[in-house]
């Protein structure tokens, strides 16, 4: 078993045991997305460290949308709810790259891959997204990549 799918199970004890609420449903939340994940496809299998991380980018992901979703339909108290979840779960991914680091990885990239313009944007996206391995969201690293490359 992968050691932060350990930890998350641990975490959602501690949280049931102090009567943490907002923590206990946003980890069974996780963990049920990471089950579901692990036995999705032909056959159930064990999630790896980084393929459960992907799991918990993808639900922080989908709280940020909720709230904004949620901002722009007027439910104030909904869209403060997903952010608090989003906030659990965000504790559980690396740190996220300032501007100025995904700026020196991305110029980095255009100048190992040559990239001259906007035709080398794909090459230039699958090598920088390898870099920031998800420290950065992909949406970010792309306005960096068509800012230098612009």
């Amino acid at each position: 078993m992968s050691d932060l799918k350990d930890r998350l199970r641990a975490d959602l004890t501690s949280a049931m045991k102090s009567r943490d609420e907002l923590r206990t449903a946003t980890l069974r939340m996780v963990l049920a997305a990471v089950s579901a994940e692990e036995v999705a496809g032909k056959e159930a299998r064990e999630l790896s460290d980084d393929e459960v991380l992907g799991v918990l980018r993808r639900e922080a992901k989908r709280r940020r949308e909720a709230a904004e979703a949620f901002d722009t339909a007027g439910r104030a108290e909904q869209a403060g709810r997903e952010r608090a979840e989003g906030e659990v779960v965000a504790g559980y991914l690396p740190a996220q790259l300032d501007d100025a680091d995904l700026a020196a990885i991305v110029a980095d990239v255009v100048t190992r891959t040559g990239a001259t313009g906007m035709k080398d944007m794909g090459r230039v996206m699958g090598a920088a997204n390898a870099a920031v391995a998800g420290r950065a969201e992909g949406g970010r690293v792309a306005a960096e990549v068509r800012r230098q490359l612009g």
